[in-house]
This record gives structure tokens, C-alpha cells and sequence, in this order.
């Protein structure tokens, strides 16, 4: 089965229309740096990140949410053009269609709050990985198959091609 550009756009919507929903919800749920505990080792927090991953310029003065916001757009400009190269593909596709759905997810909400919504957190005791949202995952899923795709094509490339 072979998807087309707006097969690949549409997965780039779910993903967007995910993420907002559990944002939504979790706000709607949980006041700012309120937690539930789920389980041992994971609970429901709301932060709110004005940086990048791992809170990355996040004391900065307020510069850096326009320049996430116009980093994010020029890479979404720039994986629409290789989604639309590649949209008869598979893995190349998805992994464009995930980053461009979660850093589409994480921009509205630098436009609504001034900073990304976080609201999943797994620890062990007091050691934890840093706050998350669905964005994220589907930009980390997305840059993975983004690196196992090109990994594959590598290894299945003409030996001259890769000697040149």
C-alpha cells in the first residue's frame, strides 16, 4: 500500500490533534507543578517548559521562544519538502510526518502559554527523566526511524555510490 503526500499530512494532524488533547486534558486536570501519582515509576505533573529538551535556554529572557518557534518552522519547511520527495516510501515518510506533527504540537504552544506544555514524568525514587509530552515522543520516534531508515539505505547502497 502506497500513501500519498496528504496521507503522510494527516498523520502529521493526528499527532498534533493528540498531543493538544492531552495537554487539554492534563490542564484541565492539574494545576502547575501539581503531580498524580500513577505508579512508582511514572506520574502526571503539569509543567510548563519555555526552553528546549531538558529545559535547554529555559532562563533565558523570552528570545528564545521565537527562535524555537522559527527553528521549528523552518525544519517543518524543510521535512515537508522531503515528505513530498519521499511520500511513496514508508519509513522515511512516517519519520517526517511524526517530527513535523510534534513540532507543530509543541509550537501552538509556545504561541498559546509562551512555553511547552510537559505533563508525563517517569523517575526511579527521586532520579527522573525530565518532564515530556506527546510532541516529544513523537519527535524522538520520528528522528529514530529518520536515522534507521537512513541506516538501512546506507547499507543497501550500490558499493560504487558509497565510495563516491
Amino acid at each position: 500500500m502506497k500513501l500519498r503526500l496528504g496521507n503522510w499530512i494527516g498523520l502529521s494532524a493526528i499527532v498534533v490533534l493528540v498531543d493538544q488533547l492531552t495537554k487539554h486534558l492534563v490542564r484541565g486536570e492539574l494545576r502547575t507543578g501539581e503531580v498524580i501519582h500513577v505508579t512508582d515509576w511514572f506520574d502526571l505533573v503539569l509543567a510548563f517548559n519555555p526552553g528546549a529538551a531538558f529545559s535547554f535556554l529555559a532562563d533565558q529572557a523570552g528570545w528564545q521562544r521565537w527562535f524555537f518557534v522559527a527553528l521549528a518552522t523552518v525544519i517543518c519547511g524543510w521535512l515537508l519538502r522531503l515528505l513530498a520527495r519521499h511520500q511513496h516510501e514508508f519509513l522515511q515518510p512516517l519519520a517526517f510526518s511524526l517530527i513535523i506533527g510534534g513540532a507543530i504540537g509543541n509550537v501552538i504552544d509556545r504561541f498559546v502559554f509562551g512555553a511547552v506544555v510537559d505533563f508525563l514524568y517517569f523517575h526511579v525514587g527521586r532520579y527522573g527523566w525530565p518532564a515530556f509530552n506527546v510532541a516529544d515522543s513523537a519527535i524522538c520516534v520520528g528522528v529514530t526511524l529518520m536515522l534507521v531508515a537512513q541506516f538501512r539505505e546506507s547499507r543497501h547502497a550500490p558499493i560504487q555510490e558509497k565510495l563516491s
